[in-house]
């Protein structure tokens, strides 16, 4: 099935194509993405926190498509959006680079299911609401950030391997979640590896999925076709000489090694 034909069966898609409530801006590839995330969580009581609420009109989808249940939450910092409140839907006034701001959001409303950031794009916001508001999302719950290609411009912060980006930021969490693998004191099993269960990312939106993990394991089952010399891992003489190399390598920080 083509990308478009994927996109027709949109939800989603459909609601914002045949809005006539308040204004949405959206990009157009965004409605395949939030399918695939949160189909699993329609017509159940859910928590769901967007920060940016622009004209209110996401969340009215949002409302249209989780359902009776959902309890939707907003946050943005124009005074003005706090008349957008409606019936399931209730709107917090801050902004998102405000640290006691957050933290007192958390103390209001209830743990989230889904949070979808989604405010001003500029680095400092995205880093910073992930930091003050990840842990509030539930441990079967996702955080999605989105319009991520404002790493990538510079009147937001960004530019291509530019430090401090967000996209910069988030690569760090492909090394939380390999972190039961290390042999490093640098990187060891934290939260992240322990809650989080896939990093997704696409054009503009990346996405976290948690899920409570413990160290996995490998296991064999079946019988062998072959006996056979060829190991998966080196002896244990050698691996432990690459050990040595590679840790030598890494105080002397010249790279690694093979």
């Amino acid at each position: 099935m083509n990308f478009e034909k994927k996109m027709s069966k949109s939800q989603l898609k459909k609601y914002f194509k045949n809005n006539d409530k308040r204004l949405i801006h959206k990009w157009n590839h965004y409605f395949d993405i939030y399918e695939r995330h949160f189909s699993r969580f329609k017509n159940r009581p859910i928590v769901l926190l967007e920060i940016g609420v622009f004209h209110g009109g996401s969340l009215q989808m949002w409302k249209d498509y989780f359902g009776e249940s959902v309890q939707v939450y907003g946050v943005d910092i124009n005074p003005e959006c706090k008349k957008l409140e409606e019936d399931q839907v209730e709107i917090h006034i801050g902004s998102q680079t405000d640290r006691s701001f957050l933290r007192q959001l958390k103390k209001k409303i209830p743990p989230v299911d889904i949070l979808i950031d989604d405010g001003g794009h500029i680095m400092k916001q995205q880093k910073v609401t992930f930091e003050e508001l990840f842990d509030h999302v539930k441990e079967d719950g996702i955080y999605l950030c989105e319009d991520t290609h404002s790493s990538y411009m510079y009147e937001y912060g960004g530019g291509y391997r530019r430090r401090g980006t967000f996209i910069e930021f988030s690569k760090r969490f492909i090394d939380y979640i390999h972190a039961f693998h290390s042999q490093q004191r640098s990187l060891k099993p934290d939260s992240f590896t322990k809650s989080v269960d896939s990093v997704h990312y696409y054009d503009s939106i990346v996405v976290i999925e948690k899920q409570k993990r413990q160290p996995p394991f490998d296991e064999q089952t079946g019988i062998e076709s072959y006996k056979s010399t060829y190991q998966n891992s080196p002896p244990k003489y050698k691996a432990l000489i690459k050990k040595v190399i590679g840790k030598t390598l890494q105080v002397l920080r010249v790279g690694s090694f093979r």
